[in-house]
Parts: structure tokens; sequence; C-alpha cells
């Protein structure tokens, strides 16, 4: 027991899990694996088994910041403890569960959440389970690898557990920046205008009678699984880092270059990878809600100056490298409340260029990013919208196709839609760039269809444009899923007969 110590309560996780009840609503930390508890969820997932295996109900409600890990969304889907969940998860039990109906489950743009929970819209917090690096009597609590919405939690919850996790220094202090903005009408503009900016405190503050029990732990972040860079994530990455340094050359953007947000998985590493490695992209700045494995070698390269962040969504290995030198990477990297860090005031006004990935994408630049044949869901939205909405330029990437080429992620309607044409205004795929940007409908299905979609499906998407009605856009109602509704009888996209469909 450290000194700081002495004036807590200190519990076992099973203890800390006896004291949750039936009903309650519980804000954890965490943004991704990053920063998400582990030994009590585990243990209130144990309790759920072990009541329910009694012939007794036990399920709480799940509020994070994004997904969590296989200790807190899993454990608890698994032991069928969670009656609704919001705002995003990435976990496979959970997932089936919400697909299945069994989770209420509400997604929702993760910059908007905290407010939301603060005017009451997800009912009352009753219990916030944080992890920490470090917590005093006094209530100062040091995060770990994320902040989420942490600090709402925190101030809303009737009460708090902290989870000290000692594979995480205490010298994580000064990494954070905690700022909380009043809500409506009492906001005030949000003081910030360069992604290095200090607004706020290194730690939250919290009533130190509201920390009931600390629970000390020694478990390093479950880490993210990245596969190799393949050959089309590379193209992609290569087509985005030509597609910006050309937009330098032409002074559409400025010779150093704007703020950069960037999505989260294996596309997003490769194309952060291939700006880094292109010699007319200059070092750079990031704005962004996660920075994986690819950003800590731009940092040591010189590549990224700096990069603002909600989350260190990074492999055990990075996580190691980054902790053994927090001094040198503290003047480089600060994580920020997703409140801030997907701020769209703060997009706009820094000038953001977002990167984002796509389920798929239709002729007119809408996009779909979280469901699969427009009802079952993936993920969730996530921050996307916050950033693209609000961006300079906006940018979402795909492979030109899926399941073997039997899915063409170029569509003539997406299924479900989650940014519309109004906020999309780059589509790349490893087939090229179309930039949709100053273009009227049908040049804009042109250009995708030309620039983005596979070959195998070019003709197919033509002869949608063709088969069009009179109107401002190219569109036939009746032909607007028959590539969905073919894949769905036949498993491949490939063979409409569009001939039924013509004028």
């Amino acid at each position: 027991m450290t000194p700081t110590m002495q004036a807590l309560t200190t519990l076992t996780p099973q203890e800390a899990a006896e004291l949750i009840k039936h009903g309650e609503t519980i804000g954890f930390s965490g943004f991704t694996p990053a920063g998400a508890p582990k030994a009590i969820p585990e243990a209130i997932a144990a309790r759920a088994k072990d009541l329910h295996a009694a012939g007794q109900e036990f399920k709480v409600g799940v509020l994070t910041g994004a997904s969590t890990n296989k200790w807190l969304d899993g454990a608890l889907a698994e032991a069928e403890a969670i009656s609704f969940r919001a705002p995003y998860q990435s976990d496979p039990t959970l997932r089936a569960g919400i697909n299945r109906g069994k989770i209420r489950f509400v997604d929702m743009h993760l910059s908007i959440l905290p407010q939301i929970v603060r005017y009451g819209h997800l009912g009352p917090v009753d219990w916030a389970i944080v992890e920490a690096a470090d917590v005093t009597p006094d209530g100062e609590i040091v995060l770990t690898a994320s902040v989420g919405a942490s600090p709402t939690y925190c101030s809303r919850a009737k009460r708090i557990l902290v989870e000290l996790n000692r594979a995480h220094p205490a010298t994580l202090w000064g990494m954070h920046d905690i700022y909380e903005p009043l809500d409506p009408p009492y906001r005030q503009p949000i003081p910030l205008t360069r992604p290095s900016d200090r607004i706020g405190s290194p730690v939250i503050k919290v009533d130190p009678a509201k920390i009931v029990g600390v629970v000390e732990t020694n478990i390093e972040d479950e880490g993210p699984k990245f596969s190799e860079v393949g050959e089309t994530t590379q193209t992609i990455g290569n087509n985005v880092a030509e597609f910006l340094a050309g937009e330098i050359r032409c002074g559409k953007i400025p010779a150093g270059l704007l703020p950069l947000q960037s999505g989260v998985g294996d596309t997003a590493n490769a194309i952060l990878g291939s700006l880094g490695a292109h010699p007319d992209i200059p070092p750079f700045e990031m704005y962004t809600e996660v920075l994986q494995d690819s950003t800590i070698g731009l940092i040591r390269s010189g590549r990224l100056k700096f990069a603002s962040t909600c989350s260190l969504t990074l492999s055990k290995a990075q996580m190691r490298e980054v902790y053994s030198d927090l001094r040198w990477y503290r003047s480089r990297i600060l994580m920020r409340p997703q409140e801030i860090s997907n701020n769209p005031e703060i997009v706009r006004r820094l000038g953001i260029i977002s990167i984002n990935t796509a389920i798929e994408v239709d002729v007119q630049g809408n996009v779909n990013s979280t469901h699969v044949m427009g009802k079952s869901l993936m993920n969730g939205i996530g921050g996307s919208g916050d950033f693209t909405r609000n961006a300079y330029i906006s940018i979402f990437c795909c492979p030109s196709t899926a399941k073997g080429g039997k899915i063409s992620t170029i569509v003539p309607l997406v299924s479900h839609m989650d940014h519309s044409e109004h906020s999309v205004q780059v589509v790349v795929t490893e087939q090229g760039v179309a930039d949709l940007r100053g273009k009227e409908p049908r040049e804009r299905a042109i250009e995708i269809i030309e620039k983005c979609a596979h070959p195998s499906y070019r003709d197919s998407l033509r002869q949608f444009i063709d088969a069009a009605e009179d109107g401002h856009s190219p569109f036939t109602l009746s032909a607007a899923f028959a590539m969905h509704e073919r894949f769905l009888e036949t498993g491949d996209m490939r063979g409409v007969d569009w001939g039924k469909y013509c004028k």
C-alpha cells in the first residue's frame, strides 16, 4: 500500500462487485480497450452468473467512452448481465446479443455522450468505475491510457470505485488534460486553438467522500490486434497520401498541412504509414480520438510533431515503449475527454482533415459505417460523424470489394446511412480517389464509379445510372437495392438483371 492510499478503503474485486445492485447504471472509464477497468467488471460478471444460477435477476446498464475489453464488455455480455449499452462497442458476444435483440443498444456520436449523460437522457448514473494510475485521499484521480467520458461519469455518479492498476505508472500525471465544459446556456467558447494547447487539469477532481473503495490490480491493457499491411490497404494508404500531397501542391491545403484525424484499424495504420513515408507530406500534427501503433514510430522519427487524442490504443510493446520514456512523450502526446477530442467547434476551428473507414458507399457519396445489409450492427458510428461533418476535408476509405469479390462496397444506395452526401467530400479505395467537391449528383456518381468501384462492378453500376428516372439525382427507387437483394438470394452481388429496371 502506497502512502497515497492510506485514507482510502481497499477492496477486493469481489467486495466491490457485491456493492453493485440489479438495475443500476454504471459509467465505466475506457475508450477502446485502453483505460477500461478489468478486475471489477470481471467480478461483476462472475457475481451475475452466480445470481442467475440461484434464480435471481441481475443486469446493469453499461455506459463507457467507446468500446472496451474482454474483461468488461466481453465478460458482462457472456454473463448476460447487460440490460442496455451505449455509446459504441466492438465485442463479438455483445454484438451478437444486440443483434438478437437481447441487449438494448443506443448508438450515438461520441462527442455528444457526456452532455446527454449530464442532461439525464440515459437516466441516473449510480456508479462510476474508473481505472487509475494514481488516486489521492483528497479525491485526485490520475487516469491511465484514455480519458473517454470519465470526467462526466465521476461528476455525475452517486458513488465511485477506483481500480488502481499498477501496470500503469503514477508518472502518467501530466499526460491528460481534463476539461469539462458548462452546459448551455452557460457554455463558453472552448479556449483551444492548437492541438498542443493545455486548457484543463492533469487529474479528475472529485469529492473524496464519493470514493467508496479502491481495488488494486496489475493488468496490462488487452492491446489491439493488427494485421500485416496487405497490398490493398497499402494501396489505399498510398492513394490518400498522394491525394493530400496533390492538395498541398495546388495550394488547397497550406504548405504545412493541417491537423489530421484518423479512425481505427488496419487501414488507418496503413494510411498513417503512407503519410509518414511520402516525401511531399511535411511533418504534421494530429487532433484525433485514438492513437494507434503507427503513430508512435512517426512521433519518434519527427514526422508526427504532436498528437492530441482521447486514447492510447497501442499494442503492449508500443505501450511499454511510451511508458519507458514518459518524460519525452509528455511534450508530444496529450489525452483529452471525448467531449473535447471530438468537439465539432474545435474540428471546424482547426481545419481538421478527417480520414475514416466505410462498410459501403453509394454512388451519391452517402456512407454506411455501422450496419451490414442494413440491419446487423457491426460496432457503431463512434466519432466518425463528429469529424466528418465539420472537417476541412472529409475522406472515407474502404476496399472496393469484400467477401472475395462477392460484395461491392460501392453500391447504388447504402443499406444504412450514417454520413450523407452533404458531409462526405472524398472517397478512396485501392482503385483510386473520387473527389466529390463541387460536383452535382450525376457527376458524383460517375466519379465514384469510374475512380473507386472495382472493374467487375462498374458496368452494373453504370446500368443503374442509365436506368435512372428523370430528376435531380440519377436514381430509380425500385432498383436501389437490386445488388443487395441479389447477394441475399445468391451470395454474390454480380449478375443483376438491370433490364427489368430500364425505362
